[in-house]
């Protein structure tokens, strides 16, 4: 009922028939896919869906409905699931989806500064690897807060880097998802190696003074400045339930940074909260639904790149 009505408010003509697709979907992708930490099938993902769908239908105004829906039902799915899932994810698609024939989207200008950046930091290019850089520039574009989730050796920290380079390489061409290519900043922190105090910000209690942490004064001073220059914070460390609960309002839909001084914040819409993590063991699952995922597996990029990269910097005989 609650996707149709706000199918309907994107100016969706057949909503009815949608909505139920979207949410059988979500019901039959809990149902049937592996149990993971970081897969959420609730209604925030199936706010993400419907979102991105209203994006893309108003680019698009003359594409059928169906193809929309079932573009932005991959669009956000597809980045978190596992090689095993997705085979699965796509057999639920096809049987909700029979008739609609999906054509590949041209990334053209961004996937060839992906290529670019990749050659001239001497990394190999490898399609499986610069799929994900792409799924992680379309989960940016729906989400301000997303979580790069995979094992040690996945490429994470060189992913985010690539599409950071690549897009900032591209600033002001006319993007894929609308609008112009904006350059983007990145701030990388690692909260577990800092008190709570120091991160966000704390009273001495002899004193009462007030003295700000290192994310408040990143966010006030992104806060403030004109420019439409993209801010990435990058948390790089394990999550926990002791400082990820307080991000919670931020990685809301008011997007909020509640300081415990009283003082509100309101984050900009160039700015994004990222994640670095290896699990989410022991997030609670009101972080993990607030976040977009992209899991990175071992398996896309396999030793062969590695050895390949190595042996080019090797110095000649």
């Amino acid at each position: 009922m609650i996707a149709e009505i706000s199918l309907y408010s994107f100016g969706f003509s057949d909503a009815k028939v949608l909505s139920k697709k979207i949410t059988s979907t979500f019901k039959l992708s809990s149902e049937q896919l592996s149990s993971q930490d970081h897969y959420d099938f609730g209604m925030r993902a199936v706010k993400t869906v419907i979102s991105a769908a209203g994006n893309l239908k108003r680019e698009n105004p003359d594409m059928d409905e169906e193809l929309i829906c079932l573009r932005a039902i991959r669009d956000v799915n597809v980045p978190k699931f596992l090689q095993d899932d997705l085979k699965l994810f796509n057999g639920i698609v096809s049987d909700l989806f029979p008739k609609i024939k999906e054509e590949p989207i041209d990334y053209g200008t961004l996937e060839e500064s992906i290529r670019n950046v990749c050659t001239k930091r001497n990394l190999k290019d490898v399609d499986g690897y610069i799929t994900k850089c792409i799924q992680l520039y379309e989960t940016t574009v729906v989400r301000h807060g997303l979580m790069l989730v995979g094992p040690a050796g996945s490429g994470k920290t060189k992913c985010y880097e690539i599409l950071g380079a690549a897009m900032t390489a591209l600033k002001g061409q006319p993007s894929v998802s609308g609008g112009v290519y904006e350059a983007v900043r990145i701030f990388v922190l690692n909260p577990k190696s800092i008190t709570m105090g120091q991160l966000y910000g704390e009273f001495d209690l002899l004193t009462h003074e007030w003295t700000d942490g290192i994310l408040s004064s990143l966010i006030r001073r992104g806060a403030v400045s004109m420019d439409e220059e993209r801010k990435w914070y990058m948390f790089d460390g394990p999550v926990d339930a002791v400082w990820i609960e307080n991000m919670n309002t931020v990685l809301d839909d008011n997007k909020k940074l509640c300081l415990s001084s009283g003082e509100i914040m309101k984050l900009t819409d160039v700015m994004t909260m990222m994640f670095e993590v290896q699990d989410l063991a022991v997030a609670s699952p009101a972080t993990v639904s607030r976040c977009g995922m992209v899991y990175l597996e071992p398996s896309i990029l396999g030793l062969g790149p590695f050895t390949e990269c190595w042996l080019q910097q090797l110095p000649g005989p």
